[in-house]
This record gives structure tokens, C-alpha cells and sequence, in this order.
């Protein structure tokens, strides 16, 4: 060996050695240690149970991928419920199902999906969520593709020549590449010519009349599928691409005879095609699926009881329910597990917190905040008592921000809170004081409504709105477990802070100039967010 190899080789040997004790130093799975501001055995407790023992992995597992998606109404969702009672169990706190109405049930089973002429092909796809089945039968039809029409009546005279045929009623997509790749790749006259194409199809197809009929598809086929099902047709075809390779939102339909499916964007395009060209495309479906009519739906609800204010309280707040295309995977099972991890932790290390701490996994957060707002109109003495409401909705992202929800007096107890957490947390963590109310996009608005403490959480995109948000590649695989483990520590570390804190917050209410300076969100006046009532049974949403 060359004398200055055997140097390298000596110096390789010491620093691989090195490194390996190092690592046999460090437990697995353990963080380095943080920096508390002040000593506090609580929150130094919370901090080693939830970054060195977490749970959140395994959680994740159960709920994501043996018991799934939690689709309101179905037996999937109430299976979930029961998982989380049992959890309460085992970690001894009280918890319980609240019936707070009814919903729609549905069964789903398989989605065979295939192109039989001009060629073969299985296509990529499946039934929306409350589709009629097939009867696990083979529905074979030809295409045809939603004209252009004049006006209603048109349309009207136009359905019988549908009857018995699959009609395709969503945007044909000039490309299937996502913006960034015409960005990085297109020259600048290619790009702008797709931009208008793209817009032209988004026009022609959108909105509450699509291409003249009077009707809307709506989250997925809408007023239109119902109206083309009283027509006759033998089924709906629809897609909705997002702007991301290989996701399609997969939402709802109302039909109860024609079953109405989601094709990805590609499959949808050379089914559209091959309709366009004349080229006599026949389709195939075996779809699976039971319409059970209304059954009851729950919140499930977990409380450990205060041992001196047990009338205040600490609510940590995530919905429970998600669409089914996918496993729901951050949309949001990443807050519900935020919520459930950071409550078990609050189990263990803070077993009589001095404000009763409660966690609520919302149901039918997707059609309109129900469960929060059921919870809101069915427990005003928790509105009353509030001394502050964690809500995470925003995907597996490690939580950056967290707002006031509009109130002065709670960005004083925020900031407070914030100085007390560990360093390396605290500095990641962007207050916003006063922020503002939540507006209705979460279920923290069914709470801020009322101008209670409702503290939103903002945090890392992770491509949420493009790649997972209720789409079919929301799954298991796609949480991201480090930053998931963070946000349920640091979740645990505030209501724990919240509860210990000697003063209840405040509710007077920020100036629209000190939540909006520049003159309103949106472009218009800020105005306060007003309560809405929560349906206890299906609304349905046809435009």
C-alpha cells in the first residue's frame, strides 16, 4: 500500500469509527437535547416523550392504512371512531361518540375500469364517493361528449340521443404536464399558448352552466349528473386533474342509477380523443358499491378532566373525516394524529391539568364544518369556558406559524407561551398578532364565530394543494413523520401552557384596520365571521 493510502485509509478507519460510536451514543429515533428558556420538568417531559418515544408512526399506520379513509356516513368512518375510543382506553381517559346527526351511507367496493374498442386498455380511475354501483356486473356503453348547447332547452332536446350511453362532462386538458414543466422547459411563446388553451377549457367547462345546460357538475358531477341520469344515460365520466403529475381529485356525486367515475387526466384525454375522432371507443365498468341511506354520524371526543378550573378549557381540534380517493393521509389524518399524539402525551406526562384539556376529531369537516358546528351548538359551555382551541388542517407540514385568531389579548398569552417552548422550537414558530378569525375553511371557525381563542396553524406546503389535498395519492406514504412528530409536541407543549397559564384570555376584539391594514382581505372590508348552523342530516351540493 502507497504510504499516503495508508494515511487516508488510517484516517477513513478513525472517522468511520468515530462516527459509529457516535451513533451507538444516540438512541434511534432520539433528537438532540433541548434548550429550555427556563426549567420546567412538564414541558421538559412532553419534549422527550414526544420527539425520543413517539407514537405517531404506528398511529399513522393503523388509521391510514388498515382502517382507511374516513368517508362521512360509512362504516369506515365509524370503525375510525371506534379506534380512537379504544385508544382513550388503553391510555385511561374518558372518551365518547356524539351522535350529532345523520349523513348519507355508502358502501365502496371495487372499480374495474376498461377501455374495450378501438384498443384495450385498463383505465385509470374509480367511482366517486356515493356513486350506484354496477351490481358487480360488466355496464358495457359507448361515449359521447357533452356539446355545446344555447341554452337549456337545447339540452333537454338533446338527452334522448345520450340515452344509454356514458357521457363525458369534464374538461378535455390541452396537457397533462404540470405548469412548473412548461415553465422550466417550454419557450415563452409554447408557454403562453398553453396558459390560454388551458384557461379557454377551465371557461367552456366550468361554473354553475356548463357549456350551456343550465346545470353544474359541482365537486363532481353535481345538479348535471343527476339531470343527465333522469335523461337515461348509462353513466357520468368526469375528471379533474390537478396541476401535478398523476393526481385527480376524487369528490362526491348525488346520482342513485348511473354511476358517475373519475378518470386521471391521461385516460380521460384518450377517452375523450378516440369520442372526439369518431373513433368508436366502448367502455366497461364493474363497479361495486352499496347506497345505505342515512346513518347516524359521530364526533369522538376525549377529555381529561381539570383538577382547579374544570369549566375552562383547552381544546385541541382536527376533523376526522376525509374523501376517499386516497387514505385521507393529510387531509387530514395528519391533524388528527397531530391531536391524538399530543393528547397522549398530555395523558402521560400531565395526567390533572389544572383546565379540562379535550380533543375533538370532527366528522363532515368536508361538507360544511358540521361536526364543530354541531359541537359548538351543542356544548356552548365549552365555546363559554374556552381558554384556547389548537386546530391543524394544512397537511403533513412542520407547523411555521400560529395566528391569534384576531384577538389582541390572545396574542399576549401566545407570545408568552411561544418564549417558554424549546428554542429550537420557538425560533421555527412565526407568531401572527392579532391575526385574524378563521373565515370558514377550517373547523377552528365554527369556534372563532363566537369570538372565542381559536388559534389556526400554518405550516410547510409539502405541494398539499397539488399532489394530496383530496386527491388519490393522499396516502400513507406521503406523511412526513419528522415534522409530524414535531407539530404533536409542539401542540402538546402549548395546551399544556394554556392550561397551567394564571389568566383566562380576554375576547375583545381586534380593529378591522388592526387585522386588515391595508383595507380588507380579499379587497373587501373585513367584517367579523358569523356562526352558520350546522345540518344534522345530508345537504346536498349541486352547484
Amino acid at each position: 500500500m502507497h504510504p499516503l493510502r495508508f494515511v487516508r485509509h488510517a484516517l477513513s478507519r478513525t472517522l468511520v469509527g468515530s462516527l459509529a460510536a457516535a451513533c451507538l451514543a444516540i438512541p434511534a429515533g432520539a433528537q438532540a437535547p433541548a434548550t429550555f428558556p427556563t426549567p420546567d420538568a412538564t414541558l421538559e417531559r412532553l419534549w422527550r416523550l414526544g420527539m425520543d418515544s413517539s407514537r405517531v408512526q404506528s398511529l399513522a399506520q393503523a388509521l391510514l392504512d388498515s382502517i382507511g379513509p374516513r368517508l362521512t356516513g360509512t362504516a369506515r368512518q365509524k370503525a375510525a371512531n371506534d379506534w380512537l375510543l379504544s385508544l382513550y382506553k388503553q391510555w385511561g381517559v374518558e372518551g365518547k361518540n356524539e351522535q350529532i346527526g345523520t349523513w348519507r351511507g355508502w358502501r365502496r367496493g371495487h372499480s374495474h375500469l376498461d377501455l374495450l374498442t378501438p384498443r384495450v386498455r385498463t383505465l385509470e380511475g374509480t367511482m366517486l364517493a356515493w356513486s350506484p354501483g354496477t351490481k358487480k356486473k360488466d355496464l358495457t356503453a359507448s361515449t359521447v361528449i357533452l356539446p355545446r348547447f344555447a341554452d337549456s332547452t337545447e339540452f333537454v332536446r338533446w338527452l334522448p340521443t345520450a340515452k344509454g350511453k356514458f357521457v363525458l362532462v369534464s374538461a378535455p386538458q390541452p396537457t397533462c404536464r404540470p405548469t412548473d414543466n412548461w415553465t422550466t422547459h417550454a419557450t415563452p411563446e409554447s408557454k403562453a399558448r398553453m396558459d390560454a388553451l388551458r384557461a379557454e377549457v377551465t371557461r367552456e367547462w366550468g361554473g354553475v352552466n356548463v357549456r350551456g345546460t343550465g346545470y353544474s357538475n359541482a365537486l363532481g358531477t353535481g345538479s348535471l349528473g343527476v339531470r343527465l341520469e333522469q335523461g337515461g344515460v348509462a353513466g357520468v365520466i368526469t375528471s379533474r386533474p390537478k396541476n401535478a403529475w398523476g393526481t385527480i381529485d376524487v369528490f362526491e356525486t348525488y346520482n342513485t342509477t348511473a354511476p358517475a367515475i373519475a378518470l386521471s387526466c391521461e385516460d380521460y384525454g384518450l377517452v375523450f380523443r378516440l369520442t372526439e375522432n369518431n373513433q368508436s371507443p366502448t367502455v366497461r365498468l364493474n363497479l361495486d358499491a352499496e347506497l345505505l341511506g342515512e346513518q347516524p354520524i359521530f364526533n369522538t371526543i376525549g377529555t381529561i378532566r381539570g383538577s382547579e378550573k374544570p369549566d375552562e378549557y383547552v381544546l385541541l381540534s382536527a376533523h376526522f373525516d376525509s374523501f376517499d380517493g386516497g387514505s385521507g393521509a393529510t387531509d387530514n389524518g395528519t391533524g388528527s394524529l397531530t391531536m391524538l399524539e399530543a393528547f397522549r402525551l398530555l395523558a402521560t406526562a400531565y395526567p390533572k391539568p389544572k383546565r379540562t384539556i379535550i380533543v375533538g376529531h370532527w366528522t363532515a369537516e368536508e361538507h360544511g364544518l358540521v361536526g364543530s358546528r354541531a359541537y359548538t351548538e351543542d356544548h356552548p359551555e365549552v365555546v363559554a369556558g374556552l381558554q384556547a382551541l389548537f386546530n391543524q388542517d394544512g397537511g403533513t407540514g412542520r407547523i411555521l406559524s400560529v395566528g391569534a385568531g384576531g384577538l389582541p389579548n390572545g396574542g399576549v398569552h401566545l407570545t408568552d407561551w411561544l418564549s417558554k417552548l424549546p428554542t429550537e422550537m420557538a425560533k421555527q414558530i412565526t407568531p401572527r398578532i392579532p391575526g385574524s378569525p378563521s373565515g370558514g375553511g377550517s373547523d377552528d371557525s365554527s369556534f372563532a364565530c363566537y369570538g372565542a381563542p381559536a388559534f389556526g396553524m400554518g405550516g410547510t406546503s409539502w405541494d398539499y394543494g397539488s399532489y394530496t389535498w383530496h386527491t388519490n395519492r393522499d396516502t400513507y406514504d406521503k406523511v412526513v413523520f419528522d415534522d409530524l412528530k414535531h407539530n404533536a409536541t409542539l401542540v402538546a407543549m402549548l395546551a399544556y401552557l394554556a392550561s397551567e397559564d394564571a389568566s383566562k384570555i380576554t375576547r375583545e376584539r381586534a380593529t378591522a384596520e388592526q387585522i386588515a391594514p391595508r383595507g380588507g382581505q380579499g379587497g373587501g372590508a373585513f367584517s367579523w365571521p358569523t356562526c352558520q348552523k350546522a345540518p344534522r342530516k345530508t345537504q346536498p351540493r349541486l352547484r
